[in-house]
């Protein structure tokens, strides 16, 4: 019963989306030439870059610290290497609370990328939107964030989006226009669009025409007889 119940509501899911006008995006694509998102990207980098010369920095100092701590190990009193290593514990400790801090799940680095992306990534979903609209889409998926087995290349909304950003996307769009052109679907579209030719008649055929009006008119009315009561 839960089979058939589950079965039910995606054959219902596909039905809707047929029933739909739907496109498709490639975001990757889009962010790879708008000068926004490379900018905000580099600004995320340049952070990361800064975050991991300190982890760097402080790295060389606990292995210099424990190099030390070695090589002295037999020289120093008890209470010097305690002092040592106890340095050398708290050093490891700072390094990897600096780490956690940066880098967990929920960190500085997702609360930072997150605020630097936040603007740009509305700007391209509201581009997307008014695309859509004009274009007269009712469902548009990204093609980066989620497969697509096939889907005709004439409803990619890539390049109509990235002309809306002002991108240059020329060779992108003769790549669409000969995928367009190639794929099969669209060649039999072309050929139901095409309009019918009047069909030609022959001679004959209207000779025999006028023939036939001909007899027609010579023919005379007979008198209606009278039905006998």
């Amino acid at each position: 019963m839960r089979k058939s119940f589950l079965f039910g509501l995606v054959f219902f899911a596909a039905f809707q989306v047929q029933a739909q006008k739907v496109g498709y995006i490639a975001s990757q694509v889009i962010r790879e030439r708008w000068q926004d998102m490379i900018q905000a990207q580099q600004r995320i980098q340049s952070l990361v870059d800064d975050w991991k010369r300190e982890l760097a920095t402080m790295q060389k100092q606990i292995d210099e610290m424990d190099l030390e701590v070695k090589k002295n190990r037999l020289v120093w009193s008890a209470d010097e290497r305690q002092e040592k290593e106890e340095q050398l514990r708290k050093k490891r400790a700072e390094r990897e609370d600096f780490a956690k801090k940066k880098f967990e799940p929920g960190g500085e680095y997702d609360q930072q990328a997150a605020a630097i992306l936040k603007p740009v990534e509305e700007k391209l979903y509201t581009v997307v939107q008014d695309v859509s609209a004009s274009e007269g889409y009712d469902v548009v998926l990204d093609k980066t964030t989620m497969p697509i087995p096939y889907v005709n290349p004439k409803y990619d909304l890539t390049v109509k989006v990235l002309k809306k950003l002002n991108i240059p996307a020329d060779d992108l769009e003769e790549k669409q226009k000969k995928a367009i052109e190639d794929d099969p679907r669209n060649k039999k579209d072309t050929k139901k669009d095409e309009p019918q030719l009047p069909r030609k008649r022959s001679r004959t055929s209207d000779s025999e025409d006028k023939k036939t009006e001909t007899k027609s008119d010579t023919k005379t009315d007979t008198p209606a007889t009278d039905i006998p009561r």
